[in-house]
C-alpha cells in the first residue's frame, strides 16, 4: 500500500510540475525550464525502476521547485475563510431542511406549556439599558416606551416581520409614526393600541416589557420512519386547510399544538375533560390539562368540531387532530378541522431560548 501510494503521489506531482511549464513557459527563464524538465525527467525514471528512496528524494526536490516557480495567491486566507463559511452554511441548510429546524411561539394557544409573545404593561419606565440588554438575551424580553409627542389618532397598525423571528410594527397616526418591536396582535391585545385610539399630548400610547415566544427546535427526520404519537407537540403547516388564510409573503403559515387524535381516534369534549376513544388519555400532556390545576383551565368546546359535550368526532385516514394545551384562547382542529397528513413537518423537541423555566425538553 506505501508503495503505490509513494508512486501516485510522485506522478500526480509530475504532472502538476507539467501544468505548471506550460502555464508559466513565457515568465520563467530558460535555465529555470531546463531544471524543471531535467527533475521531472529523473522522478520518471525513478518511478519507472520503482526505486523508492529515489522517487521520495526526487519527488521532495521537484515539489520545492514547483513551490518556489507558482505564482503567490492573493487573498488566499479570504479564500479560504470564503470556503469555510460557504461549507458551514451549506450544512447548516441540510440540517434546517431535513433534521432539525427552529420555530417561534407566536400565539398563546399552548400556554402555559409553551410561552406565545406576551405583553406586559406598566406605568414604571424600564430598567437602565444594560439590564435591558441582559433581560433580552437570558429572558428575550423587550422593553418598550411609545408617548404621543402631541394630540394624535391611530389610523392603522402594520405589522412587518425580518428574518422569520423578528416581528415590528409600524403605529400610523394622524401626525406621523411610532415604530415598536411587538406584533400588531400583542400591541391590541394587551397594551389596547388599536385603529381610532386617540391620545393627548405626553399621553403614553404603550409602555412596559413584551416576553418573545419560545423559540423551539422542531425534529423533522423522525417522522419520515415512525408515526406520530398521540400527545406528541407538533409542528404543521396549515396549507389548504379551511379558514386560515395564507400570509400573501410568507404563505401557508406554521402551527404547533399537542396532537389529541391519530387517524380513526373518536374525540369527545366534556369541559374540562378530553376523552379519546371513550377514555380519558393517560398521557401526561393531557392530564396536565384535564387536570385544570392552574394556570390549566382544561378543555372547552370548539365551535364547529365537538362543538358541545354529547359531540364526537372520529379523526379521517392520513389526517390527525390538533389541540392547544390553552383551550380556551386555541384556535385549533376544533375550529377548521384536522390536519392532513401531508402538512404535518415535526415534532416539537427543544426550546432553545430564551432561558425561562420552558428551557429544555418540550413535554
Amino acid at each position: 500500500m506505501f508503495r503505490s501510494r509513494s508512486l501516485k503521489h510522485a506522478r500526480l506531482l509530475v504532472r502538476h510540475a507539467e501544468k505548471l511549464l506550460r502555464y508559466r513557459c513565457d515568465v520563467l527563464s530558460e535555465t529555470t525550464l531546463a531544471e524543471i524538465r531535467q527533475q521531472i525527467q529523473a522522478l520518471e525514471n525513478a518511478i519507472r525502476q520503482r526505486d523508492l528512496p529515489a522517487v521520495r528524494e526526487n519527488s521532495e526536490r521537484l515539489d520545492a521547485m514547483v513551490a518556489e516557480h507558482s505564482p503567490a495567491h492573493r487573498e488566499a486566507g479570504w479564500r479560504e475563510n470564503c470556503e469555510v463559511i460557504l461549507v458551514a452554511i451549506v450544512v447548516a441548510v441540510g440540517v434546517r431542511s431535513y433534521f432539525i429546524q427552529p420555530f417561534k411561539i407566536p400565539t398563546g394557544s399552548m400556554q402555559p406549556t409553551l410561552n406565545g409573545i406576551i405583553g406586559h404593561p406598566s406605568t414604571a419606565p424600564g430598567p437602565n439599558i444594560l439590564q435591558q440588554i441582559a433581560e433580552f438575551f437570558v429572558l428575550g424580553r423587550n422593553y418598550i416606551n411609545v408617548v404621543a409627542p402631541e394630540d394624535e389618532t391611530v389610523r392603522e397598525v402594520v405589522e412587518q416581520k425580518y428574518l422569520f423571528f423578528f416581528t415590528w410594527s409600524r403605529i400610523i397616526t394622524d401626525r406621523g409614526m411610532h415604530r415598536v418591536y411587538a406584533p400588531e396582535a400583542t400591541l391590541a391585545h394587551d397594551f389596547q393600541v388599536t385603529t381610532g385610539a386617540r391620545y393627548k399630548r405626553g399621553q403614553v400610547i404603550a409602555r412596559g416589557y413584551i416576553d418573545t415566544g419560545d423559540q423551539v427546535f422542531v425534529d423533522k427526520f423522525s417522522y419520515n420512519f415512525v408515526r406520530p404519537h398521540r400527545a406528541d407537540v407538533f409542528v404543521f403547516r396549515t396549507k389548504h386547510i379551511p379558514m386560515i388564510p395564507e400570509d400573501p409573503q410568507t404563505g401557508a403559515p406554521y402551527f404547533i399544538k399537542r396532537l389529541g387524535g391519530l387517524p380513526g381516534d373518536t374525540l369527545r369534549i366534556d369541559p374540562p375533560h378530553l376523552f379519546i376513544n371513550g377514555e380519558q388519555p393517560k398521557e401526561f400532556g393531557f392530564e396536565r390539562v384535564i387536570q385544570a390545576k392552574p394556570p390549566y383551565r382544561g378543555y372547552t368546546v370548539g365551535r364547529q368540531y365537538l362543538s358541545k359535550a354529547t359531540q364526537s368526532f372520529t379523526v379521517p385516514p392520513r389526517s390527525y387532530f390538533a389541540l392547544g394545551d390553552n383551550s380556551y384562547f386555541s384556535f385549533d382542529s376544533r375550529y377548521w378541522g384536522p390536519v392532513p397528513e401531508e402538512n404535518l413537518v415535526g415534532r416539537g423537541l427543544w426550546v432553545y431560548w430564551p432561558f425561562n423555566q420552558h428551557w429544555g425538553l418540550i413535554r
